[in-house]
């Protein structure tokens, strides 16, 4: 009887299936520098401890795409370790901020089931859920993702495609951040002096920078993450495979695209919701990332007088700057480029 584990194949799920996942994390001051030295991101709220106390937290938040990295990374051994391809994400909302010490874990529920067509493949719908150690709900997401089947001649599970959020509702975000005293914020500390009345519904903004996609960056992110799908990682086996080399974790190009989106966003210091995400196509090492971002809504929050949340798509293209908005065209094809599209609730100050 082995010891190991090969991962789950589609055949192996069930809908209602509810799986906790191995390994608790405790999340460190030491994760947030190496977050900050892979990825660069230079929003005052995540970065300074005192710019964070003058606006009303305890001491400077872990960025929330670490954290959803890190509940995301939970789930790899058990949903997608014998993945083709991660293909979305919906309804995720950021419930509670983190803090360095916070020790987070993760359960699943296994929410739709749907063979291919060739039957080699099929996809398995999850709602992902990341808790404190105390309990408190941090972040919860549905995502969809290929897997292999373990033998194509196995009979499929009964299908079910769940109905997905088209978007998170403003009503139900903003509670992750502590009302903040904008008269304390400092625009010439934060970077920025542009507020939510700045921005204007259908706005497009060019991100400008780019960054290269480094081959050991990208494999000590999803390290990071204890994110152990085989596709990042090995080189012997990936050779063999589609693309006959090691394919850079989605979640690695989603950090650099809100990284570069602080030219253009410095202000939007918190990401309140992704009301769903694509990865459009592959990125590898060698690639130069660029974004830009359209303001699809700019809504009041109740009960915060603060704050107001942006509603922001950010698409992210590569080996290609993005003065022009790469995007789709008549026929709703992407441009060649386009490599990720993600629809986001930001928070901004007043």
């Amino acid at each position: 009887m082995t010891k190991t584990k090969a991962g789950n194949f589609f055949e192996d799920f069930e809908l209602g299936q509810v799986i906790r996942h191995a390994t608790p994390r405790t999340l460190t001051v030491g994760d947030a520098a190496l977050y900050q030295a892979i990825y660069g991101g230079r929003f005052a709220v995540q970065s300074s401890d005192r710019f964070a106390r003058d606006i009303g937290y305890p001491q400077a938040p872990l960025d929330d795409l670490l954290v959803f990295h890190t509940v995301f990374g939970k789930t790899v051994p058990d949903i997608s370790l014998n993945a083709v391809a991660n293909l979305g994400y919906a309804g995720c909302r950021f419930l509670a901020p983190v803090y360095p010490g916070d020790t987070l874990s993760a359960i699943s529920e296994v929410i739709g089931l749907k063979e291919n067509s060739n039957g080699r493949t099929g996809v398995v719908y999850v709602r992902s859920t990341g808790y404190k150690d105390d309990g408190t709900e941090v972040v919860d997401y549905v995502r969809w993702v290929m897997v292999n089947k373990r033998d194509p001649g196995t009979p499929a599970p009964p299908g079910h495609v769940p109905n997905v959020p088209a978007a998170v509702g403003v009503d139900v975000i903003g509670n992750a951040a502590p009302l903040i005293d904008i008269e304390a914020w400092d625009d010439d500390l934060s970077g920025s002096p542009h507020r939510f009345a700045d921005y204007a519904v259908g706005e497009r903004i060019d991100h400008v920078d780019g960054t290269t996609v480094e081959e050991s960056e990208h494999q000590l992110a999803t390290r990071l993450y204890q994110n152990t799908a085989r596709v990042h990682f090995n080189q012997h086996t990936e050779a063999a495979g589609r693309f006959g080399r090691r394919l850079v974790y989605g979640g690695h190009v989603i950090s650099i695209a809100r990284s570069l989106s602080f030219n253009g966003l410095a202000n939007a210091f918190h990401v309140a919701a992704i009301n769903g995400g694509r990865h459009v196509a592959p990125v590898f090492a060698g690639d130069t990332l660029y974004a830009w971002s359209e303001v699809l809504a700019a809504e009041e929050l109740e009960g915060r007088p603060d704050a107001g949340a942006l509603r922001i798509r950010t698409v992210a293209a590569k080996n290609r700057p993005c003065h022009d908005f790469p995007d789709r065209d008549a026929a709703g094809a992407y441009d060649p480029a386009v490599v990720l599209d993600i629809d986001l609730w930001l928070l901004i100050p007043r």
